[in-house]
């Protein structure tokens, strides 16, 4: 599945008529040397000399500060290690690297409702699939454009490019900005702008692999759901959520990433949810084809 995502994301890079072709050999050269962490690390940090005992909770506490602290210590002078992990194998999670220019997919993500084993592949693409997207495609959003394919901090934009491409971004941030949970608070597009991009950019790389894994062949109606039907749910489902008004305040205030609700929202700049469901003027997710943002 992520062969397949890289393969549509390159796909719609190469397809770009905006872009010269100086910024997009750059971009497609990000994409290549791409290090992608499924699971695990490939070898595991040894804790030799951390002393944990059962009884110690302060102890325990303090004595794992002091170690990673002169392990930290210990790395300076050192190369870096570009295919070190930052998360846990147990974190429900994911996380693109810009420094390193590479992604970790923790394997405590890869359950439901973002994976099912039992579920058609049109809904774990809608899922797992815009989840994978949405990291490959961060290493092209509002900050990941400024790193380049070795992580270094380099502007490889033509004046013009970067131009198109500030211009999509900002008619997102708008979209986002319409967004209002209750009457007096409304989300802002600017804070939230890097997540929403790669929300947009991953859902429709994703919609790309899983209708290229089909090879031609009509997919597979499930419980009276067409393909794009399970695809677009399984997204949705991915997004689902139930929080208190209080927690929906604070993380409108301080979160980069929108609530679920709106997340899920961003279908609405994809022309084929139109056709799946039906949707037409009037309806209350409805955006006019040239309202709809188009990125990448």
């Amino acid at each position: 599945m992520v062969a397949n995502l890289l393969t549509a994301f390159r796909t719609r890079l190469e397809r770009l008529t905006w872009m010269t072709p100086a910024t997009k050999a750059e971009s497609l050269r990000k994409l290549g040397t791409l290090q992608v962490g499924i699971g695990y690390a490939d070898h595991w940090r040894s804790y030799d000399g951390l002393v944990i005992q059962p009884d110690d909770l302060f102890g325990n506490i303090w004595r794992d500060s002091l170690f990673n602290y002169r392990y930290e210590l210990a790395r300076i002078g050192k190369p870096t290690d570009r295919k070190e992990w930052t998360m846990t194998p147990q974190t429900v999670n994911a996380v693109n690297l810009p420094l390193d220019n590479g992604l970790n997919f923790p394997a405590a993500i890869f359950g439901p409702p973002f994976f099912d084993p039992k579920a058609s592949d049109a809904v774990n693409y809608g899922a797992i699939g815009t989840i994978i997207g949405h990291e490959i495609s961060h290493t092209f959003d509002s900050e990941g454009a400024a790193f380049d394919s070795q992580g270094k901090v380099r502007n490889w934009w033509t004046d013009a490019d970067r131009a198109h491409f500030d211009a999509s971004i900002e008619a997102l941030a708008k979209q986002y900005d319409t967004y209002a949970p209750f009457p007096d608070l409304h989300l802002n597009g600017h804070q939230t702008l890097g997540e929403n991009i790669a929300d947009l950019a991953g859902i429709t790389a994703s919609y790309d692999a899983w209708n290229a894994s089909l090879h031609g062949k009509p997919a597979p109606v499930v419980g009276g759901l067409t393909g794009d039907q399970q695809f677009f749910l399984g997204y949705a489902q991915s997004e689902s959520g139930k929080s208190r008004e209080a927690a929906i305040r604070q993380q409108v205030l301080t979160d980069p990433h929108s609530p679920g609700e709106y997340r899920a929202d961003t279908i609405r700049n994809l022309d084929a949810w139109y056709a799946t469901f039906d949707v037409k003027p009037g309806d209350k997710l409805y955006l006019a084809p040239a309202d709809r943002v188009h990125i990448w």
